[in-house]
């Protein structure tokens, strides 16, 4: 399964919404249910399926989902 696939799940899961469809251009302004306390909640059930650690500074810099998976992927072949 890839990154995105389950980056995708997790958006699912902790927004309780099955009909997210991520892509790499996805924002917060896409999904309504995207607001900074699910932010908190979504990179929390990031950590734990991904078994990682994300920094604010990270975190922080993230521009669409895109760059999400692109740091995913950077932590995850470190």
């Amino acid at each position: 399964m890839s990154v995105l696939d389950r980056l995708n799940r997790v958006f699912r899961d902790v927004l309780e919404n099955d009909l997210i469809m991520l892509n790499p251009n996805t924002t917060a302004a896409d999904i309504e249910e995207w607001d900074s306390l699910s932010h908190v909640r979504i990179v929390l059930a990031v950590e734990q399926e991904f078994k990682l650690r994300l920094k604010a500074g990270e975190i922080s810099g993230l521009e669409n989902v895109g760059a999400f998976v692109a740091l995913l992927e950077r932590k995850l072949t470190a």
